[in-house]
């Protein structure tokens, strides 16, 4: 096996039209790669966490409610890191908004994601991690959405792209040319269903990165990349629920998420680098993950005690409407309406009951069409609503 820092993982060809590609060599290299025990001691770290987070995962109720919105949150910032402006309260409360005009164009983009990795959950129970998969996974992602280019919903490009510039000639990395890049991604599927020596981690970090290098699409490369992540998580059964989205922690660290995948695909390709910033984030985001399982828990019991002060058929129906906010925490009357097929005045009875318990607030100060939120629940998941509401409650 050769040493992991000075593996090769590809080389510069120059075209005829007089721009170099990115051409990698056989994946993984012949002889192999051999992870240094620093590398390992990262890893052992790292799914001490995700082994910790799936335990937690395992005892939630309600897991599918929960899901929506951890997957939401990585929509949102898979989104942003491709420069949506949408946030993901945006993204949160524009299903159940009549105004559609008040947020965002590119919300939008945030739903497609969410039907991507929700396609992709259900798909892979079916069918395994493929090319056929990912291909299937891009179609739902970009049918539909904005794209600077024609995105060819689930087809792997036919012509050249790349990053940065305005032609692949002053560009700041260009991918192999499609006739390299059939082979690249069969070498690609191939190591994914391979058994070998390469920890579950590691492999799931070398797995985007090559992704990200091929850069097999004309368009949506870098969130199809990410939802990768975690498909490959949950296939290597490290996961039992699919809860952890590195997302929000590439996005926390852009500029550099962005420069270690630059320094994984050169010619001196910096693997260990990627790896170890790779390992941090899935670290980091397992704990927070972690976190955030423990908020959920405490708040939900808390907020259940609650129903001992209703009746039995009030705190029955309450209930019910409690546990569909864990999937959709911003709402209004017509969601109420919906759940529970009371009429207007019905519906207004239990958000006035919910208000009384503590468990919603308004959301704004609308004249007409108020919405509400499930404010405790709702900022474990963001930061930015969190800190703004502490402000708020402080002056």
């Amino acid at each position: 096996m050769s040493n992991i820092n000075s593996a090769q993982i590809g080389h510069y060809i120059r075209q005829k039209e007089g721009y170099k590609t990115f051409t990698p060599s056989d994946f993984p290299p012949k002889n192999g790669f051999i992870i240094s025990p620093k590398l390992y001691k990262k890893h052992e770290e790292a799914i001490r966490l995700v082994g910790k987070l799936d335990g937690i995962t395992r005892l939630l109720p309600d897991k599918n409610f929960f899901l929506l919105m951890f997957i939401k949150k990585d929509a949102a910032y898979s989104s942003q890191i491709e420069g949506t402006k949408a946030t993901l309260q945006d993204a949160v409360a524009a299903p159940v908004t009549e105004e559609k005009s008040r947020f965002p164009s590119d919300v939008d983009d945030i739903a497609h994601y969410v039907d991507a990795v929700n396609y992709g959950i259900e798909r892979v129970k079916t069918l395994p991690i493929s090319l056929r998969l990912i291909r299937e996974i891009h179609e739902r992602l970009m049918t539909g959405a904005r794209s600077t280019q024609h995105p060819y919903p689930g087809e792997f490009r036919h012509s050249q792209n790349w990053i940065g510039g305005k032609t692949p000639t002053d560009a700041s990395f260009v991918p192999p040319a499609p006739a390299d890049m059939k082979k690249s991604l069969y070498d690609l599927e191939k190591f994914i269903h391979t058994t070998d020596v390469y920890p579950s981690l590691v492999k799931a970090g070398l797995i985007h990165a090559q992704f990200e290098t091929i850069h097999p699409f004309t368009d949506g490369n870098g969130r199809t990349g990410r939802m990768l992540i975690a498909m490959y998580i949950h296939h290597a059964k490290l996961l039992e629920i699919p809860v952890l989205y590195l997302s929000s922690y590439f996005k926390r660290y852009q500029k550099l998420y962005y420069q270690k995948l630059q320094d994984y695909h050169d010619e001196n390709s910096q693997v260990v680098a990627w790896l170890e910033f790779f390992l941090e984030g899935v670290a980091e985001i397992a704990n927070s993950s972690i976190e955030t399982c423990t908020k959920i828990t405490a708040l939900r019991d808390s907020d259940f005690t609650k129903m001992q002060k209703l009746g039995k058929k009030s705190a029955e129906s309450t209930l019910e409407i409690i546990r569909k906010l864990f999937g959709q925490p911003i709402i209004g009357v017509a969601e109420i309406m919906q759940w529970t097929g009371f009429s207007p005045q019905g519906a207004y009875n239990v958000i006035k009951r919910l208000e009384d318990l503590e468990i919603i607030e308004p959301l704004g100060d609308a004249a007409y069409g108020q919405k509400y939120i499930y404010a405790d629940y709702y900022e474990i998941f963001d930061d930015v609503f969190r800190e703004t509401r502490a402000k708020k409650k402080t002056s």
